[in-house]
């Protein structure tokens, strides 16, 4: 169903079972695949595709143009997966730049009010709560849980299953499994993440040594990361050892909380 009260663009493609709700407003480059819902004042625009089953509350907008002053009218584009909510008046921002896309992928959760700038890349299922912003160019890995009211600068990344707790920030990039705690720390394992995960008492406890190797041993990053790559050759450990080793802005550090993060 199409309420009649809504703007759409002749030029816009979409799929016959998407429904939308009063007063939305959908441009000429977006695409809407199956099955989405789109809420009252929802604005879709730019060169915006969106896969199936998306829904998007009151007051979205999603796709409007870069905040970079670099930018100048280029028909840069986002690109949605499949089955991601977006809470109320969530905004995300087509890319600056032609050879680069904005993307979500698919079973994510975004709740009111949070902000993905120019040029984010969101694995799946990942969960961005209420009013956390991430500045351009962040890269975010599957499973990521970032908290309410967190801010993360430009061109982090932040891995796979990491946590932020409520009002962190960070300008640094953030580890695979660990949770970050104030402004650049993080303060062990994401515990309770490995658990519903599914991964074994064997990979968490490696996980573990792995972490106090590269955190907590006292040795220089450089020397514990060397020994690291030799000690520990789980798939999981391996994937915390080889972001740690790409960081180009750095690691946020260990903050000494490991009782209080679960660990």
């Amino acid at each position: 169903m199409i309420h009649p009260t809504t703007v759409i663009h002749p030029q816009a493609r979409l799929d016959a079972s998407v429904q939308v709700g009063p007063y939305a407003v959908i441009d000429e480059h977006v695409a809407l695949g199956p099955d989405c819902v789109v809420g009252p004042h929802v604005h879709l625009t730019g060169h915006t595709t969106i896969g199936a089953k998306n829904t998007f509350h009151a007051g979205c907008v999603i796709g409007d143009a870069p905040q970079d002053l670099k930018y100048h009218g280029e028909p840069t584009r986002l690109r949605i997966g499949d089955e991601n909510v977006f809470r109320e008046h969530v905004t995300v921002h087509r890319s600056n730049k032609l050879a680069e896309d904005t993307v979500i992928g698919s079973h994510n959760f975004l709740m009111a009010h949070c902000h993905v700038g120019h040029n984010c890349a969101l694995g799946d299922h990942v969960i961005i709560a209420n009013g956390a912003l991430l500045g351009g160019h962040v890269i975010v890995g599957d499973r990521a849980f970032i908290s309410g009211n967190c801010l993360v600068h430009q061109f982090v990344r932040i891995g796979t299953l990491a946590l932020m707790q409520g009002g962190a920030a960070i300008s640094k990039d953030l580890p695979p499994f660990t949770i970050a705690r104030g402004y650049n720390g993080i303060s062990g394992l994401n515990a309770v993440g490995l658990r519903r995960a599914g991964f074994t008492s064997q990979q968490r406890l490696e996980l573990k040594q792995l972490y106090h190797k590269l955190f907590r041993s006292g040795e220089t990053f450089k020397d514990a990361l060397a020994a690291a790559r030799a000690e520990f050759t789980a798939l999981p450990a391996k994937i915390l050892v080889e972001f740690a080793a790409t960081a180009t802005r750095g690691l946020c550090a260990d903050t000494g909380d490991a009782a209080e993060a679960g660990e």
